[in-house]
């Protein structure tokens, strides 16, 4: 997991991991031993816990995103690996093609790239008089670079001009938000990624100092004071992959199990953080919501 221990988002995806995996017939201590090492978003740290997690021997391991399934690729090209929540299994060079992996990987796709294109369309819908929309990605990973070219493709169309912003470092971050939004009707988008947990907060804090409407990939982000988020449920991408976890035990070989896309998608609104930047969220969008902050 590369999260921290105490990580409320972590330990629902683990719990629902467990709780799937025991509904099959599998439970911790009794036929089945659950190890589990929690890297905090660290890289060296995440090498070191795939050589621990190796040399335990295990029959397979579960690993959440592409930075822990890329330790553990580091460190056997034999034993199973299951992913739960991995942008692009083919382009980071887990698996030959989602139908046929091909090797010891397999597992559930954290979104399509397509996808992205939603999240400007979110944003209109939301914020109808924004003309410009600054998308924070991470240009250093194919994901953050095929969402931003998804969200290019839909905003000629929606009348929306967009600027990328790179998370090289936080102060830049913080310095381009602040000029970008010294001119009217913008808004932001945030792009799905590991580096999203990490300036969580900090981009949380500038759309609200700046009044501008943004659109999240997670709903940590919305429950932590965001706008609004679309995306994918992780936790039901967990609970998915310990389907793939009892075949594989039970002699399934992951090159014969298909790459899956999430089926579960879920829309949140913090109509808290909408009236303290003034706007007012169309009922038609409160209607599709699944939860929302009040």
């Amino acid at each position: 997991m590369s999260r921290a221990a105490d990580d409320p988002q972590g330990q629902a995806r683990l719990w629902a991991f467990q709780r799937a995996l025991q509904q099959l017939g599998w439970s911790d201590a009794r036929n089945v031993r659950i190890d589990i090492r929690w890297c905090e978003y660290d890289a060296d740290w995440t090498r070191r816990c795939a050589q621990e997690l190796t040399a335990l021997a295990p029959d397979l391991f579960l690993a959440d995103i592409t930075g822990s399934v890329t330790a553990l690729q580091h460190v056997t090209r034999t034993l199973p690996i299951v992913f739960a929540a991995v942008a692009d299994p083919v382009g980071a060079g887990f698996v030959e093609s989602l139908a046929r992996p091909g090797g010891n990987i397999t597992g559930f796709m954290i979104y399509e790239y397509g996808f992205a294109g939603k999240w400007l369309e979110l944003l209109k819908q939301i914020a109808p008089q924004v003309t410009r929309a600054a998308v924070i990605r991470d240009p250093a990973v194919v994901a953050g670079t095929a969402q931003f070219s998804a969200i290019q493709v839909v905003a000629s169309p929606l009348g929306v001009e967009v600027t990328p912003i790179g998370v090289h470092n936080i102060s830049a971050i913080e310095r381009t938000v602040e000029v970008f939004a010294r001119s009217a009707n913008g808004g932001l988008i945030v792009t799905g990624g590991a580096f999203s947990a990490v300036t969580r907060d900090l981009i949380i804090t500038l759309a609200a100092r700046h009044k501008l409407p943004a659109v999240y990939p997670f709903r940590e982000m919305v429950t932590a004071g965001g706008l609004v988020s679309y995306g994918p449920d992780i936790s039901d991408s967990f609970r998915r992959a310990a389907g793939y976890v009892d075949r594989i035990l039970k002699g399934a070989k992951p090159a014969d199990l298909p790459v899956q896309a999430p089926t579960k998608y879920e829309l949140l609104v913090n109509l808290k953080t909408a009236k303290a930047i003034g706007l007012e969220v169309p009922a038609t969008v409160l209607a599709r919501a699944d939860e929302v902050i009040e």
